[in-house]
């Protein structure tokens, strides 16, 4: 990994900090952008929703290896648009074919690495969900894609441009809440009791399974896989710390001046929902339901924290992170906003209410994909740009790492590797399933 990355593009002011609105590209007709999207469920398709609605693509291709929400993606893209994409099941094959301009990439995330680097070859724009891949090794190459082909890429960390997001980082950044020692992060309650296996089937009648695999094991198809349970997979994603913890830690990387830690300890397991069950014939997730890492840095301590059985009451926030400060305690939050509580028990609270585009959905998915066109239009980096996203999905890939080896580990975070740890340093990558190749950054 190269030290003292160049910047490829024009870095834009203070990443996050402020938002420039589309009117202010210019006059004018807005130029319409090719579009393509790589993984047509939910989550996709409210991508490709705020794509449209921005009125700078023309939708023409979708990409999904089952066959029902590719055809109802395509039903929703012709109603609201006139658009008719052409449908594919092989990202490879919609690249070459409709030579998209802009692609979307919202597939589970041991396939987010591969389109995004073959987009890019391909002279494409990339908006790429969080965490940015399954290991370190793919982050590294799908950065080294993004400086060689010179091309912007928006990764979905929408809180680095949601308002009360941006209000409380000022807050944050105000030295109201003093000097700051300890950050912890949380996400608490959920189903608890002990995880029943449910039996393995049959493929679903227009699903491409072994495409759904991809370059990760192949396992018997299991419906607590597809759609949405594939995050509770090891396989597929890393659990709770990669898919609700990449948020919190960018936000403590977006606070520090600190781009990495020194230190990485994580542990945790299934006490609750019972050892992991993959047998040919049935098949539970194997995601841990608890777990806490640590992340030491230069001037201040994180940890993290999720359990699955247990809401905490107790507290007054049961999501978001703690900053505590010699002045106070700040809570930087999703749905309740951010609120500060001073040290002294007579000062009154201060609170920044939450505001979301998508209420229902609590995103910021419209402000974030302006931003990438901005990104587009003036050649600067957009606030969650592969570079930041990049730093900031390593640290989650890191506390899994640490807890399948079940002992810390020392980070140079310069040269991106572990520090005497050979066993360690073998994690940053695995091996793909033939015949797909892992690339090299």
């Amino acid at each position: 990994m190269k030290t003292g990355r160049r910047t490829f593009i024009k870095t834009a002011s203070l990443a996050g900090a402020s938002f420039i609105p589309m009117p202010l590209l210019g006059a004018g007709p807005a130029k319409r952008y090719r579009t393509a999207l790589i993984g047509c469920g939910w989550w996709g398709t409210n991508i490709l929703r705020e794509a449209m609605a921005a009125g700078q693509s023309k939708v023409v291709g979708l990409c999904d290896v089952y066959r029902r929400p590719l055809q109802v993606t395509a039903d929703e893209v012709e109603g609201a648009s006139g658009d008719q994409p052409q449908l594919f099941d092989d990202y490879r094959e919609m690249l070459a074919k409709v030579r998209p301009e802009i692609v979307i990439i919202a597939t589970p995330d041991h396939w987010h690495a591969m389109p995004c680097i073959d987009a890019l070859k391909s002279g494409a724009h990339v908006f790429v969900e969080k965490p940015t891949s399954h290991t370190i090794g793919e982050s590294q190459a799908m950065l080294a894609a993004a400086e060689a082909g010179d091309r912007i890429v928006q990764v979905g960390l929408h809180r680095r441009i949601g308002p009360h997001h941006v209000s409380g980082m000022e807050f944050l950044r105000s030295g109201k809440v003093g000097e700051i020692g300890m950050v912890r992060m949380f996400v608490t309650g959920g189903a608890g009791g002990k995880e029943t296996p449910s039996p393995n089937s049959r493929v679903p009648t227009g699903m491409n399974w072994d495409l759904w695999c991809g370059p990760a094991p192949k396992r018997a198809y299991n419906r607590k896989l597809s759609p949405g349970g594939w995050r509770n997979f090891l396989d597929y994603a890393n659990g709770t710390l990669g898919d609700w913890g990449v948020h919190w830690l960018d936000q403590v990387l977006w606070w520090t001046d600190e781009r990495y830690p020194k230190s990485v300890y994580s542990t945790g397991g299934r006490p609750i929902l019972g050892a992991a069950v993959a047998t040919e014939t049935e098949s539970t997730t194997d995601a841990p339901d608890s777990q806490v890492a640590v992340y030491e840095f230069e001037s201040f301590t994180a940890t993290w924290e999720h359990r699955k059985f247990a809401g905490n009451q107790s507290e007054k926030h049961r999501i978001g992170a703690y900053f505590y400060g010699t002045k106070g305690v700040f809570h930087m939050g999703w749905r309740d906003g951010w609120t500060f509580y001073p040290k002294g028990n007579s000062d009154s609270p201060v609170h920044g209410n939450p505001d979301f585009s998508d209420k229902k959905d609590g995103n910021n998915l419209k402000q974030l994909w302006q931003d990438f066109l901005i990104g587009i239009e003036r050649r600067t980096q957009p606030v969650a740009n592969l570079e930041v996203a990049h730093r900031s999905s390593v640290l989650p890939l890191l506390g899994m790492l640490s807890y399948k080896l079940g002992r810390s580990v020392r980070w140079d975070g310069d040269r991106e590797q572990i520090i005497g740890d050979s066993e360690a340093n073998a994690l940053l990558r695995r091996d793909y399933r033939t015949p797909w190749v892992y690339p090299d950054a």
